[in-house]
């Protein structure tokens, strides 16, 4: 089922359209469209980025009821979920180098309620549940071989953070054969700049950029 990814938009200033000029000049950014047998992750909605006490803190409570909407409509078409979550054994061994790198994973550290879902956004029966310890949903774990033995062409993608594990994941969706599909405002980030730029090339690169509205489109189509 094809479809057309809207143009990212990372500047109204005339900087930012002259630059999405030169990559459609240069033949970035074209659209792969979506497949017809979907999944959607989820990827590492958790508490840490959601209580301002955390240093994950992100003030992504917009995107969090973007996803709320996402998944009861994605359950209504009968579209799998599958939420990724980070744990680790105190002092983060499984984490390696990425743990060392980034201090604030000790968020995720067993135990920590920082690590668990909100319950607004929570797995429910026949929901799957993926733990990872690197960035990327796909690394290190079973996903990519479950999704191809349940037929699954279509990764859809949202979460946090739009710079990390969101970015990662979707470029392991396409490395791995699935139409990486990434919805804007179903993603957040520390910084709305930040955010933004990584949007910006994750369309020209790696995957379709598309807002909510599309992705809903797309699931009343299959349901």
């Amino acid at each position: 089922m094809g479809g057309d990814a809207p143009t990212p938009d990372p500047s109204p200033e005339g900087e930012g359209r002259s630059l999405l000029a030169d990559y459609a000049a240069a033949g970035f950014g074209a659209s792969m469209g979506f497949g017809r047998r979907p999944v959607v992750i989820v990827v590492d909605f958790a508490l840490a980025y959601l209580d301002r006490a955390s240093p994950l803190f992100a003030d992504v409570e917009d995107a969090l009821a973007v996803n709320v909407a996402l998944v009861a409509a994605a359950r209504a078409a009968g579209v799998r979920i599958v939420f990724t979550r980070v744990d680790y054994a105190e002092g983060g061994l499984e984490g390696g180098l990425f743990y060392r790198k980034v201090k604030a994973l000790a968020c995720f550290d067993r135990g920590n309620p920082w690590g668990g879902f909100d319950p607004r956004l929570e797995p429910a029966p026949g929901d799957v549940v993926v733990t990872k310890h690197y960035p990327s949903a796909f690394f290190g774990t079973s996903l990519a071989s479950m999704l191809t033995a349940m037929g699954v062409d279509t990764a859809i993608v949202t979460g946090l953070s739009t710079s990390g594990c969101v970015r990662a994941t979707a470029l392991d969706a396409l490395c791995h054969g699935f139409y990486p599909i990434v919805v804007r405002d179903a993603c957040g980030d520390r910084s709305a700049a930040v955010h933004e730029a990584n949007l910006f090339d994750l369309q020209a690169k790696y995957a379709d950029v598309v807002g909510s509205e599309v992705v809903m489109d797309y699931l009343r189509g299959l349901a």
